[in-house]
């Protein structure tokens, strides 16, 4: 169905990779809205709810568009997704958040959010640069092995987030309740919504790529990282304004470590990861983002992102994407 509309034009898969957004978007919203509120009314705390629930939820646009792209065989839309949505994520929206408003770091984001940011980073680079057995995959890319340390680093990952957070209650949030109904209604659309915007935007990318001559892997960078990035780029832009600005790094560091750990870990899993020309700067650039990053929360008094380094960010980014636009 979606490939005939989609034989129509390059309009309509621009249309379709939109649409596919916002239903990805918005599904994400309402499936995390449905569960936290059904985990409530289990008893669940709302810091166990925010480790969980909202922390999977941010990174359920890239889950859900890896997924259809390891169905679908198009697994360099699976890797470069995550690359290029970790560069974003670090460049790009931490780069304008500083901008707008000095981003705020608390210590644990300092000494151990960050450096597994950066490790996550070097580990995914290291993978394909070493070319292990089992580690990578036949051609260089990430193999079952290299997805099965990934998890557990996550499982690692998270044994230490709820460490801490049982150590700080104070630094949950508080979990809205709905009706059962409704919530149960929320998990539907949400469920749906992921569903739908997921099989329109990798189909819809995949055409767009072969009509315009360009690799999977440079829309995945680009187009398809941008739109998966957008719950990060609100949330952190709307934190700033508001001045909540250590929300915005947790945010994104939290969904960076999930990224990599979780998505890509789970992708690699089910199905080895291929390589692709230019994959080792994408990883490159990944884990300097973070490098930057932890520098500049690390020299500053007050611990900030503050505007120099927004502006090294974006430099950066702006940079890498000329470079590889120019050598596609």
């Amino acid at each position: 169905m979606i490939e005939d509309l989609l034989a129509n034009g390059i309009w309509v898969a621009i249309i379709f990779i939109i649409v596919g957004f916002v239903a990805l978007v918005k599904g994400a919203d309402c499936l995390v809205d449905g569960a936290s509120s059904i985990a409530k009314r289990f008893g669940i705390s709302d810091l166990v709810i925010g480790l969980t629930v909202v922390a999977f939820g941010t990174s359920m646009p890239e889950f859900v568009v890896n997924m259809v792209s390891v169905g679908e065989g198009s697994t360099d839309l699976a890797i470069t997704n995550i690359l290029g949505s970790n560069i974003i994520n670090t460049l790009v929206i931490l780069g304008v958040t500083a901008l707008i408003f000095p981003i705020a770091s608390q210590k644990h984001s300092r000494n151990f959010d960050i450096p597994m940011s950066i490790f996550a980073g070097i580990f995914v680079l290291g993978a394909i640069l070493i070319h292990a057995p089992f580690l990578s995959s036949a051609d260089g890319g990430i193999g079952r092995l290299g997805g099965i340390l990934l998890l557990l680093f996550f499982i690692y990952f998270l044994y230490e987030t709820f460490r801490h957070a049982k150590d700080h209650p104070d630094e949950a949030e508080t979990v809205k309740t709905m009706s059962t109904g409704k919530a149960i209604l929320f998990l539907l659309l949400g469920f749906a919504g992921l569903v739908i915007g997921g099989e329109l935007i990798v189909k819809s990318a995949v055409d767009i790529a072969s009509r315009c001559g360009v690799s999977q892997a440079i829309i995945g960078l680009t187009v398809v990282a941008l739109g998966t990035s957008l719950p990060e780029l609100a949330t952190s832009i709307i934190a700033a304004y508001k001045h909540n600005s250590d929300i915005a790094l947790g945010n994104v560091i939290g969904s960076n470590i999930f990224n990599v750990f979780f998505v890509l870990g789970t992708s690699a899993t089910i199905r080895p990861l291929p390589t692709y020309d230019g994959i080792a700067l994408d990883a490159c650039v990944a884990a300097l983002g973070s490098i930057v990053v932890w520098i500049a929360v690390k020299t500053d008094k007050g611990h900030k992102i503050n505007r120099w380094a927004g502006a090294v960010l974006l430099l950066i980014y702006g940079g890498y994407l000329t470079y590889r636009l120019l050598n596609v």
